[in-house]
């Protein structure tokens, strides 16, 4: 009997249930009607309110212009957490059986992002002409609140993390695109110059050439105090020792083998910068230099038409110019013939873009 006198309250229930859906349906019947009703009205209301349309008052992406292509967004894991990143990759290329293409890593300075140091540089209009992928990583916030890339953080081992997450990055991009990973170069700008030149000095296996634009040795601190310190000029320069290096025979690793040699690097940096004293250029140079057993050349001073002047000095080992120095005068801590108006950006200097690359397609043999 029990039983009997739950299944009647469990059918009870389900009988008043269904009773009160139906009730809700037929309540909501002139509601929905009535809301069907104001979404007609809605564009002749607008209209005869002369009210800006929606599409309008969207802002616009704020994507590098005017440079046709693709700029794909990405997150790459690592030790140093995720980082964001965009890719260029440049219209039309029409690749052939089997063709790869080159990669250039792009690591912005202080308070800018990839999207700035894109827009300053416009190495993507660059990269549409010459045919190369560029790679825009994004330093996180959370991570250095100025946007600076930890290049100098070696104590806590943030400096290395960063390297080796920037390293997963162009890894996942080599997966996904056509990159030939025998031409990877890197190149940045302040902070991320000397995060450039710290890649390089780490992985030197893995790219083909280093550009630093106005950045320090990226051994030479390794902590925040000791980094102002470094950017002025007042310590001494240093290069970090690659994974499994030797500490008692330079060149080796522990276990006897040779250290891959650095790869070609070319600095420029402006003669008149007061955030990273020009110092560091020439003590970067030797040091680099002094590795790869090259020797320091005559210095010379160009320039093309009213643009800032340059004193190029190279370093040549074995008849091949390994490291080239490019002392710009007149210019302060900004890309050098980059766009007017942006900031860190003086387009009265010498076209970096330009140069950089110049100097990185000769590595792999490009004219």
């Amino acid at each position: 009997m029990a039983r009997r006198s739950r299944l009647f309250s469990l059918s009870a229930l389900t009988r008043a249930y269904q009773r009160n859906l139906k009730a809700l349906e037929k309540a909501a019947k002139p509601m929905r009607a009535q809301a069907a009703t104001a979404l007609k009205a809605m564009p002749r209301m607008a209209k005869a309110a002369q009210l800006p349309r929606l599409a309008a008052a969207t802002p616009r992406p704020r994507k590098p212009r005017p440079v046709a292509g693709e700029w794909l967004a990405g997150i790459a894991p690592g030790p140093a957490g995720a980082r964001r990143f965009h890719l260029y990759v440049p219209p039309g290329l029409a690749l052939r059986k089997g063709e790869t293409l080159p990669l250039l890593v792009m690591l912005h300075g202080c308070g800018q992002t990839g999207r700035d140091l894109a827009a300053s540089s416009r190495m993507n209009r660059l990269a549409a002409r010459r045919r190369f992928l560029v790679l825009y990583p994004e330093q996180e916030r959370v991570a250095n609140a100025h946007g600076c890339w930890n290049w100098f953080d070696r104590r806590s081992g943030k400096a290395q993390a960063e390297a080796a997450t920037l390293l997963a990055a162009v890894d996942q991009v080599a997966r996904r695109h056509p990159v030939d990973l025998a031409r990877v170069a890197v190149a940045g700008l302040s902070a991320g110059a000397s995060m450039a030149a710290l890649l390089g000095a780490t992985y030197p296996e893995r790219f083909c050439a280093v550009v630093m634009h106005s950045g320090v040795a990226p051994g030479t601190a390794e902590s925040a105090a000791t980094a102002m310190a470094a950017m002025h000029g007042k310590r001494e320069a240093h290069l970090p020792d690659p994974p499994g290096a030797s500490a008692l025979f330079p060149g080796v690793r522990i276990d006897g083998t040779p250290l891959p040699p650095l790869p070609p690097l070319m600095i420029l940096h402006g003669d008149a910068d007061q955030v990273v004293s020009l110092r560091n250029a020439t003590a970067t140079a030797a040091l680099w230099a002094g590795s790869l057993g090259a020797r320091e050349g005559m210095a010379r001073t160009l320039q093309r038409g009213k643009r800032h002047a340059m004193r190029v000095t190279e370093y040549r080992a074995r008849s091949r110019s390994v490291v080239v120095v490019r002392e710009i005068l007149g210019l302060g801590h900004a890309w050098s013939g980059g766009t007017a108006g942006l900031a860190y950006s003086d387009p009265a200097g010498p076209d970096a873009s330009a140069l950089a690359w110049t100097f990185i397609a000769r590595q792999f043999g490009e004219k």
